[in-house]
């Protein structure tokens, strides 16, 4: 079943990826310059109609839909072996991140905007208790999802004995006694990250599946930092680690 794409930036990058795309509605009367001119551009190349409709029409299809609506297909998810043969094609240790219960759609799609933008080679996110890619994920990651391999699993501490029998170290991040100082772990090594949801952190059983905790320090009065922010500063850290990444 078709879902909506909106905003125009998440549909320029949707564009820019090649991502299907079934039609682009624009609401009648906009100007159409800089990202939306570049859309409509765009578009056409692709073979992709563009129409005219009534603000209206999107009010009813999208909230702050920026005077743009694409229809899509639902999104097509990858497999875990597709990420690490990214890892492979770019000749680097692997760097994945893993999301367990992450049900806001803004952090998710904060967390994949960080993950493009440091040259992850994929997500792995839970099936149930989790947000899949929605349109408001997409918007929320200023369309880096279609520039990312994302995986749903039903199981994620399965999913972690796959990735250690392929040589995989897998790095819980959690506010716990037992984790040590971010700062000091060692990232170069072929890795995922692991996430929590955010209120309860890691699952139990995707927590014993973890090498080793890692967290972050506060010197302030709150205790801890919201998912996005924790998972892009560990997500930096790694990187500044780690070789150059493939362009």
């Amino acid at each position: 079943m078709p879902d909506y794409l909106y905003g125009r930036h998440a549909i320029l990058e949707a564009l820019r990826a090649q991502r299907r795309i079934e039609e682009i509605l624009i609401a009648r009367g906009v100007h159409s310059r800089g990202a939306l001119s570049e859309v409509i551009t765009l578009a056409k190349n692709a073979g992709v109609s563009v129409h005219g409709v009534s603000r209206d029409e999107l009010d009813r299809m999208a909230h702050n839909h920026q005077g743009i609506v694409a229809r899509i297909p639902d999104f097509e998810y990858a497999q875990v072996e597709d990420l690490l043969a990214v890892a492979r094609e770019r000749g680097e240790p692997a760097f994945l991140l893993l999301l367990d219960s992450v049900q806001d759609p803004q952090n998710f799609g904060t967390l994949l905007r960080t993950a493009e933008a440091v040259g992850v080679h994929g997500v792995v996110i839970a099936e149930r208790r989790a947000v899949g890619v929605t349109p408001a994920v997409v918007k929320a990651s200023a369309g880096a999802v279609h520039h990312l391999k994302i995986a749903r699993v039903t199981n994620l501490a399965r999913t972690i004995e796959q990735l250690k029998r392929a040589n995989v170290w897998v790095i819980g991040i959690e506010n716990a006694p037992e984790a040590q100082d971010f700062s000091r772990a060692d990232f170069k090594i072929p890795l995922a990250l692991a996430l929590g949801s955010e209120g309860e952190g890691l699952g139990r059983l995707v927590r014993e599946k973890c090498d080793f905790l890692v967290r972050l320090p506060m010197w302030g009065k709150v205790s801890s930092l919201n998912v996005a922010v924790a998972g892009s500063i560990v997500l930096y850290a790694a990187k500044l680690q780690r070789p150059a990444s493939h362009t």
